[in-house]
């Protein structure tokens, strides 16, 4: 069956692709099979596969906002906008010595949208990286990388932006949830590592040790607090594509691991995972104010899994 938002994200890949003059149109776009630009998840600044914003016209930045917009939910949208926005922030922290801003986002698109089966499309910079795989009118959501820099910017005590609130707060809820029996299994380390496990790798090897507590032993408040974890990263998604993840999901076996210590205001980590499923959090860099979250599926990230069924069904 066709997937609805396909059609969309093909109406707005081909709208972005008509703003692009020539040149620009090949800086852009890249074979579907030229894995090693199209297997790239960098949220680090520096160059990387596709075009920069700061090099484009009006009308294309726009139609790369359209695109991005149309891949994620309404709140993840928000999020993705005042991230790209704390380059500015952060620019200034530094003191404008590294020239930070925030048309420093780049777009690349891989493969033919109009008349490929297989093609997909990044969005991608400092702290923000969206992979968009589509085969045969279906499309494969991962990964999704939202970080923070600063995590929290505040005034007397009171967040003015902390796109990544939610985030952090649901993680604290769940770990206060837990008996102590089942805290102390999800606690996997005192100290929290220094960056998401997975860092930017193309592919993770699932599960990662050690993987904590099991969903199956808690009760049914903390399980209802991991459940909706799962859905605040899930609903990254628009509703129609984070439903059918959630159904992909369904019967998996979770586990949530914490590691760092467990008051605010420290450097913290933890991760949840299942089959074919990797949520990770960290905030571990300047004193526990820079926040890393990627949302993958390990064995199918880049369309991995769409992308071995269509050739069995071809061959």
């Amino acid at each position: 069956m066709k997937d609805p938002l396909a059609n969309q994200l093909r109406a707005a890949t081909a709208e972005l692709l008509a703003a692009l003059d020539e040149p620009e149109r090949d800086r852009a776009t890249h074979r579907f099979d030229d894995l090693k630009a199209r297997h790239w998840l960098e949220y680090r600044p520096r160059p990387r596969p596709g075009i920069c914003l700061v090099d484009l016209g009006r009308s294309a930045r726009k139609a790369t906002h359209r695109l991005l917009a149309t891949a994620l939910s309404p709140s993840a949208y928000a999020q993705a906008v005042t991230i790209i926005g704390l380059e500015e922030i952060l620019d200034r922290a530094e003191g404008w010595r590294r020239g930070r801003h925030s048309d420093d986002y780049w777009v690349a698109v891989f493969g033919d949208p109009l008349h490929d089966d297989a093609w997909g499309w990044r969005v991608e910079g400092h702290h923000l990286s969206v992979s968009m795989t589509i085969v045969a009118d279906q499309v494969s959501p991962a990964p999704v990388f939202f970080g923070a820099n600063p995590a929290a910017v505040r005034w007397g005590g009171r967040p003015v932006t902390r796109p990544l609130g939610p985030e952090e707060d649901l993680g604290r809820a769940l770990l206060d949830a837990l008996s102590p029996q089942d805290r102390a299994a999800a606690i996997v380390a005192d100290t929290a590592p220094t960056d998401i496990v997975s860092a930017t790798r193309p592919r993770v090897d699932a599960p990662v040790a050690p993987l904590g507590v099991s969903a199956d032993r808690l009760g049914p408040t903390a399980r209802a607090m991991l459940d909706q974890l799962v859905a605040l990263y899930l609903d990254r998604l628009p509703s129609e594509l984070a439903i059918r993840e959630a159904r992909r999901l369904a019967g998996s076996p979770l586990h949530f691991a914490w590691a760092g210590p467990t008051w605010p205001g420290q450097r913290h980590y933890y991760r949840v995972q299942g089959d074919d499923l990797l949520i990770e959090y960290d905030n571990t860099a300047d004193d526990g104010n820079h926040a890393h979250t990627v949302l993958r599926r390990p064995t199918s990230d880049f369309g991995a899994d769409l992308l071995a069924a269509h050739h069995r069904a071809s061959h």
